[in-house]
């Protein structure tokens, strides 16, 4: 078993000075594979320190050479590519498929953001065009500074990614924090940085829990923005502590994502198309389309697709390639999402497939995937994000009903259309409330376009160029021509 009692600051493994100690976990075998440290605010002090002195030479590198930096991390991830997704499995339960993706994307992103700055390089100093005459104006963008970034456990690799590479491309200097229960692929990020030499301070990893790391570096006064995944409750105290010093935030917050069903879809390819928004990654995601909103015409031959489905689906060991679907993440998440189910039993919630029509393995922090019918929009299922392997599902009548019930919700943060006419399909995702929308796909998600959410889904967009100036401060130079 592993003990990973140090921080990695200034390019150097420094004990840390928290005692505590956290377990981690292999999901599917339910035992530990290594203790982390919890952290200590201190550590924080002293992440937050070398990021400091490592801004202003950081900050005074060209875009061009920074960004050769962030692809030396893409290519030491890709010179670990198998080990990783090996590790990513063992330590978060996904299947190899899908561990696959989580690191593809990630190295995606680094090289997304390599080009991104060398085109900032480009920007720099570029005139404004200005009805004054005798006046000139250019336009410059400034890292904002030393940021601290805080990261969930679902897609540790990927989520990482979204906020380091454009906060590295940007000449910002960063202190990331990788979620407690996943803390091993992130791991090979210091091990990159010390291979390509990245400056000693440029990135900074601290590895605990909330009270520990977390808190303290949210509410750190050297930070000078704060960009936060995870939960709502998380996020909210995340924006109190920013709010203290009025730091800069960027929140990806919860979700409880619509799929819209219309008549004249092929009930088949749309069945294929709903399995992939709900029941990949058990349903750990924060874009899950966990409301199935279906045109009444086809709702019946839907669901029986979607149940056959199910059925077929296989649950067991990560790391073996016939696995459809792996264990939840952690022994507290599988406890969540089964007080849901307990709910929904009591709510008498009137099951297509629900926890009993299968059998769990022997071990593994499973739950079994489920699908309800017909569920009242007050029921806590339908309401709230469960992060679970959960698909809630509603008939209606007509194309506005779908979309009036669609954008009855506290979050905004994705949606999927599903019709036989395409131009149907952007009309109708045109009026949903939400940040990404797909029609008639599976979810893909780009380097190049923005990712965040309206409502409680969160403050700010990631990826595209969106995401590089969420690390940026805008200047303007006036003066005669």
């Amino acid at each position: 078993m592993q003990q990973l009692d140090h921080q990695f600051i200034d390019n150097r493994w420094l004990p840390s000075r928290g005692e505590r100690r956290l377990a981690v976990m292999n999901p599917y075998r339910e035992e530990v594979i290594a203790e982390v440290t919890a952290g200590h605010p201190d550590d924080v002090d002293d992440a937050v320190a070398a990021a400091r002195r490592a801004l202003p030479a950081w900050r005074a590198l060209s875009g061009a050479e920074r960004g050769a930096y962030l692809e030396g991390f893409a290519d030491g991830l890709a010179q670990r590519r198998e080990e990783l997704i090996r590790l990513s499995s063992t330590n978060n339960g996904k299947v190899l498929a899908e561990a696959a993706i989580d690191l593809d994307d990630a190295i995606a992103c680094y090289r997304y953001y390599a080009r991104q700055a060398r085109k900032l390089d480009q920007r720099q100093g570029q005139l404004v065009e200005l009805e004054l005459g005798g006046i000139e104006a250019r336009c410059y963008h400034d890292p904002v500074g030393v940021v601290g970034l805080i990261t969930p456990w679902n897609f540790p690799l990927v989520t990482s990614a979204w906020k380091l590479a454009p906060a590295l491309a940007a000449g910002c200097t960063a202190v990331l924090k990788p979620s407690e229960v996943t803390p091993l692929p992130e791991r090979a990020l210091a091990e990159i940085a010390q291979e390509i030499e990245l400056p000693a301070g440029v990135l900074n990893l601290l590895f605990g829990d909330g009270e520990g790391i977390g808190a303290p570096l949210a509410a750190h006064p050297g930070i000078d923005k704060v960009s936060f995944t995870g939960s709502n409750r998380v996020g909210e105290s995340v924006m109190r502590a920013a709010a203290e010093r009025t730091a800069d935030v960027s929140l990806e917050l919860g979700g409880k994502s619509p799929i819209l069903v219309m008549d004249g879809a092929d009930p088949a390819q749309a069945a294929d198309w709903v399995m992939a928004g709900i029941y990949f990654n058990a349903g750990q995601i924060c874009s899950a389309t966990s409301r199935l909103i279906v045109h009444q015409a086809i709702a019946e031959k839907l669901y029986a697709a979607l149940a056959a489905r199910i059925d077929a689906l296989v649950l067991g060991d990560p790391l073996d390639e016939g696995t459809d679907m792996g264990p939840l993440t952690s022994a507290r998440q599988r406890e969540n999402v089964q007080a849901y189910l307990t709910v929904a039993q009591r709510e008498g919630l009137s099951a297509v497939r629900d926890a009993h029509h299968r059998q769990l393995p022997k071990q593994g922090y499973f739950v079994a995937p489920v699908l309800y019918r017909d569920v009242p929009t007050q029921s806590r299922l339908w309401r709230e994000e469960i992060f679970g392997p959960v698909l809630c599902a509603r008939s209606v009548a007509s194309e506005q009903e779908a979309i009036d019930l669609a954008n009855d919700c506290d979050f905004g943060l994705a949606a999927t259309v599903v019709s036989g006419d395409v131009e149907r399909a952007r009309r109708i995702g045109r009026q949903l409330q939400a940040g990404s929308i797909w029609f008639n796909s599976e979810q893909l998600v780009l380097p190049e376009t923005g990712w965040g959410g309206f409502k409680r889904s969160g403050i700010g967009r990631e990826l595209g160029p969106w995401g590089l100036s969420a690390y940026l401060a805008v200047k303007h130079i006036v003066g005669p021509a």
